[in-house]
């Protein structure tokens, strides 16, 4: 090394005496030019010019070496200290020099050392000691910014302070010291927390909000589009702006079987069953669908408004145009009209998405039928009298014929079962479907189709199930219906309260047939095995119960000659609900509804 340094060393020093013969010769001469400065004028400015130029140049000349001399000086003594390299301690500790050397860890060749105290946003602050290597670490590390913050992100702040040093080992000791933290910043740190938690919350508010409104948005307007679709007209109570207004659902007729050419054969202008044939030609453009309350085989049953007023619409499809024109002809029957019958308002043909649809209107019970009202609620003895004798009725006014000028038919209902038969809100039932029913009018065969095993297979009496039945004897369709009573009789007898106990509502023959029996299930169980439902022995205590069960076994006997008509069925129930302490019965003998 000393031998690097020497020429450079002689080069300085021959440097430096040039420099300064310079500045000797410089003064020489200026002293010169002023020991002469009383020569005459025009001769000095003359003479003067040249050595002028001569002086700046030389002084320009010194200066640029003077330079060169510093920053050669600055440049060694720099290249002096950048090879000048020192020993750190990178340590958490207070005093790593007492520190084991497997805890203490050293940094060398380091060309400064530091320590530093860092504090984060939250007021955390963590120290530690390292070394600089680098030369272009240094600016990063060693500068006078101490106590900055560090580039503020979004609601994040901090600080620090670093102290670097030279020499070995000269970041030992304590660490430098920070600010307190203002209590103002740790306000305004808990103030930008709880906002933003407070957006967050409401903008997850605002978005279950909005799904929710897209959600009631959507199904409002597929209600809205299926009301439209299923509703083809609306009802108005001004009748003169409801046919003038063209923004309604117009229903025209359809089909080659039109309302008003079966209405030419079989309907009367009102002395029967139902409206004019010219108010039913309308009934579909006044009537307004609310809901549906049932669905058959046929179709559906609709709740609907008409005039203000709530109906029942038995909707049918166009391959059941058979029903629906047999239970229009039933219920436009001459003299049909009976407390206990289904009230009749009319019928009608609409169209309705490209398809035909036929209607039935009829009176309304929220009650719904037999068959839900057992199931809901256990009957006392009054409402089980009630109830069958409202049925007897109903069947009586069916099957029995009045003679006259305009008489009524007798008729056969063929498809008797509990969820046939409505229930009123006083108790009382009525009759309903007559799309199987069969008219006995004089000189005139049946008229019952091909196929005489028709209606619903666990009510079908025995010679329906074996087809022996004689379907040109309308009186055998009658015994038919009987036997269909008789079951609908043990129905409501089992939900009857009786010693305190009443069954739960189950369907004849539950439990030796499946719910959807076929024929030769219900062949096998009533006709070969001969086979009725169970009858419970605590009936027999029950005077009232013990004479229903008598006639439940009257009327579903399997010779149909033994079993009663109706007439005798309905005396029956009349003199055991007049024996009976528990039915209120007045001195007419008919019973308190």
């Amino acid at each position: 090394m000393a031998t690097n340094m020497f020429p450079k060393t002689i080069i300085f020093i021959l440097f430096l005496t040039i420099c300064q013969g310079t500045n000797a010769a410089i003064k020489d001469k200026i002293q010169s030019d002023e020991n002469n400065a009383d020569t005459d004028t025009n001769s000095e400015i003359r003479e003067k010019t040249v050595p002028d130029l001569e002086l700046m140049q030389n002084r320009n000349q010194h200066h640029r070496m003077m330079n060169t001399i510093q920053s050669i000086r600055r440049h060694s003594k720099t290249k002096r200290r950048m090879k000048k390299r020192y020993k750190c301690y990178v340590c958490e500790s207070s005093d790593c020099h007492n520190l084991p050397e497997e805890a203490s860890h050293i940094c060398t060749n380091a060309l400064q050392c530091w320590k530093s105290r860092v504090r984060d946003a939250f007021g955390v602050e963590t120290v530690s000691r390292g070394c600089t290597t680098q030369h272009d670490h240094l600016p990063f590390y060693c500068n006078n910014y101490a106590h900055s913050s560090s580039p503020k992100k979004r609601d994040t702040s901090g600080q620090y302070n670093i102290e670097c040093c030279v020499g070995d080992y000269c970041n030992n000791g304590t660490f430098p010291e920070l600010p307190p933290l203002p209590n103002d910043d740790h306000d305004a740190t808990h103030i930008n927390s709880t906002r933003n938690y407070i957006v967050l919350t409401l903008g997850m508010f605002g978005a279950l909000i909005a799904i929710v409104m897209i959600v009631c948005v959507v199904l409002y307007i597929r209600r809205r589009t299926d009301h439209k679709r299923m509703v083809p007209s609306r009802t108005k109570h001004d009748q003169d702006t409801y046919y003038a207004g063209d923004e309604l659902l117009r229903v025209t007729s359809a089909g080659d079987s039109t309302l008003r050419e079966y209405m030419q054969h079989s309907m009367t202008s009102g002395s029967g069953g139902g409206l004019p044939l010219l108010i039913q030609r309308t009934l579909s453009k006044q009537v307004t669908l609310m809901n549906c309350i049932g669905k058959g085989r046929y179709g559906g049953v609709w709740r609907g408004i008409w005039h203000g007023e709530q109906v029942a619409v038995k909707i049918f499809s166009s391959r059941d145009e058979e029903s629906w024109k047999r239970e229009t002809e039933i219920y436009s029957t001459i003299l049909l009209r009976h407390e206990n019958i289904l009230g009749y308002i009319g019928s009608d043909m609409t169209s309705h998405n490209s398809s035909t649809q036929l209607w039935v209107l009829t009176h309304y019970y929220p009650l719904g039928s037999l068959y839900d009202h057992l199931h809901r609620s256990a009957l006392s003895h009054h409402d089980m009298a009630i109830i069958c004798l409202s049925i007897a009725n109903g069947l009586v006014h069916l099957h029995n014929e009045i003679f006259g000028t305009k008489g009524k038919p007798a008729i056969a209902h063929r498809d008797l079962k509990s969820k046939n038969i409505l229930v009123r809100e006083n108790g009382t039932c009525v009759i309903a479907d007559f799309g199987l029913a069969v008219m006995h009018k004089p000189n005139a065969p049946l008229d019952i189709g091909s196929n005489p095993r028709v209606g619903t297979k666990r009510y079908m009496s025995p010679e329906i199930l074996d087809q022996r039945i004689n379907l040109n004897c309308f009186e055998s369709l009658r015994r038919a219906d009987v036997y269909s009573f008789a079951l609908i009789m043990w129905e409501v007898c089992r939900r009857t309260i009786s010693g305190g106990f009443a069954e739960e509502y189950k369907v004849p023959y539950y439990d030796v047939v499946p719910s959807d029996p076929g024929f030769e299930d219900m062949r096998k169980v009533v006709v070969i095995d001969s086979y009725r439902p169970s009858i419970p022995n605590r009936w027999s205590s029950d005077n009232l119960m013990d004479g229903m069960s008598k006639l439940m076994r009257e009327c579903w006997h399997p010779n149909a000659n033994v079993r009663l008509p109706a007439l005798r069925i309905k005396k029956t129930l009349q003199k055991l609900a007049e024996a009976s302490s528990d039915v209120k019965v007045g001195y007419d003998g008919e019973i308190y509804v």
